[in-house]
């Protein structure tokens, strides 16, 4: 009797180790998830904070521009309300583009290419979009790495039994002209 109730001990305590085990996965996922997403969100900010000084140095240039300097403002102010990682990539895809249409407006203007504030503006603007690409693609990696536990067998049962569900990419839309970078060199 006594050796029965060993191995139904053994195997009762290896089924507790072994849910143990996936749910402590599960949750370093969607851990590791929730930091590379506020990873983005810290860059897209910075990019939010560059914005307004970016346009105040354009506009001492071409203060008759004033429909690109709103279409922008509008633009970051969507993109700092937006929700959700698809609204948060759509929101991203039309700053981008109203931001090619203040490049495209800055470089009718010799004497602002020139200029050291802006240049600087724009070196920041072009190494913020670089870490953007980093952090985008690093908390898609994680996202890819759940999604993978989530919908796997056994692990997928874990995942409903905790409510622990897929996430979504972080991802520029296809055919979107915000698809290519942001052109920042002159």
């Amino acid at each position: 009797m006594s050796i029965t109730l060993i191995i139904i001990l053994s195997i009762i305590a290896a089924i507790i180790i072994w849910v143990i085990v996936m749910y402590n996965g599960l949750v370093t996922r969607v851990n590791r998830t929730k930091e590379a997403w506020a990873d983005i969100d810290v860059q897209l900010k910075r990019r939010y904070n560059l914005i307004p000084n970016l346009i105040e140095s354009v506009k001492g240039y071409a203060a008759h521009e004033k429909s690109v300097f709103e279409e922008v403002t509008a633009a970051r102010g969507a993109a700092i309300g937006a929700s959700g990682t698809a609204g948060k990539a759509q929101a991203e895809n039309m700053l981008s583009g109203t931001l090619k249409s203040l490049f495209a407006v800055a470089e009718a203007y010799p004497d602002l290419k020139a200029n050291q504030n802006f240049l600087q503006l724009q070196q920041e603007l072009g190494d913020t979009e670089d870490k953007i690409q980093a952090a985008r693609r690093f908390y898609n990696g994680n996202v890819r790495d759940l999604n993978i536990a989530v919908q796997q067998f056994p692990t997928n049962v874990m995942a409903n039994m905790f409510h622990i569900s897929s996430q979504e990419m972080f991802e520029l839309e296809e055919g979107d002209a915000a698809q290519k970078p942001v052109a920042v060199k002159f």
